[in-house]
């Protein structure tokens, strides 16, 4: 492996491996105001969501590496104490690259990028009509991480009123992940967009997994499961009994035959497949047949 120690190579380089190995990250779409009462629209993607009671959101205006100056954004987030935070989805992508630009200090980017400008409720910073969740924040305090090129500006902002668009919605109410379609930074030029990618992953705190240590060494040790098969094996409350086994086998003549060859690489297989569909059930059915 490469081991780097931070303070042996430049922070330019450092900054690229860091965000090459750290993502997919969140994109803050940070509306402020300066003391002029002149807009300011920059993404950052230092962001993510850290409470909800307070509802807390941080996101980072770093210093510049190059030549550690600071962005319009940090001067407006100290002097005014407000932000909006508008989250980033598809259909916005190429505007919010382009208001990343580096203009002058007042040139609006809400008019360079193309977007409307709509008045907050309770903060003066002006929302994002077009982005589909919009986060009103007072700015709680900024925690600065040092004084050098690269330093981060942690931005500690507790959301005071949010807006959502009712399209992105489900039946239930609450934001569909789908329709909402956010995207996220990369390393380097690149962006990912959460919807073609996304999958469901149970989530533990429902249920008492059994743990992959419960696992025989024969399945956790194979060569044809991987450590995600494990974790969703290792993810069941119990494993299937005897009976259960049983009854599944005598309705299913071609995976008796199947576990009677007794080929470890077929039985894993067929196993897997079951795994890929989110049934680990019938996969431990499988994978216990023999002993039954």
């Amino acid at each position: 492996m490469l081991t780097i120690d931070p303070k042996e190579i430049p922070v330019p380089k450092l900054h690229q491996y860091l965000l090459g190995a750290v993502g997919p990250r969140p994109i803050a779409f940070a509306s402020t105001i300066d003391a002029q009462g002149r807009p300011n629209l920059s993404p950052f993607s230092f962001f993510n969501v850290f409470g909800a009671n307070p509802p807390i959101l941080i996101f980072s205006p770093a210093r510049r590496g190059r030549d550690n100056t600071v962005k319009h954004t940090y001067n407006n987030s100290k002097a005014t104490g407000e932000v909006v935070i508008n989250v980033v989805n598809y259909d916005l992508v190429q505007q919010v690259s382009l208001s990343s630009t580096e203009y002058d200090e007042g040139v609006n980017e809400f008019v360079k990028a193309g977007l409307t400008m709509l008045e907050s409720e309770v903060v003066k910073p002006f929302r994002v009509k077009e982005s589909p969740v919009q986060f009103e924040c007072r700015i709680n305090e900024i925690v600065e991480t040092g004084s050098e090129g690269g330093a981060g500006n942690l931005v500690i902002c507790e959301v005071l009123k949010m807006h959502i668009r009712e399209d992105i919605l489900d039946e239930n109410g609450y934001i569909d992940q789908h329709k909402i379609d956010l995207v996220a930074r990369m390393g380097g030029n690149w962006y990912t967009r959460a919807t073609p990618g996304m999958f469901e992953v149970p989530k533990p705190l429902q249920t008492l997994g059994i743990g992959i240590d419960a696992i025989t060494d024969e399945v956790r040790n194979s060569k044809y499961l991987t450590g995600n098969d494990l974790g969703k094996l290792g993810n069941v409350e119990r494993l299937p009994n005897a009976r259960e086994v049983e009854e599944f086998m005598n309705g299913n003549s071609q995976l008796s035959e199947l576990i009677k060859e007794g080929d470890e690489q077929k039985v894993h297989s067929r196993a897997k497949e079951y795994l890929e569909k989110d049934d680990p059930a019938t996969a431990w059915k499988i994978l216990l047949a023999k002993n039954v």
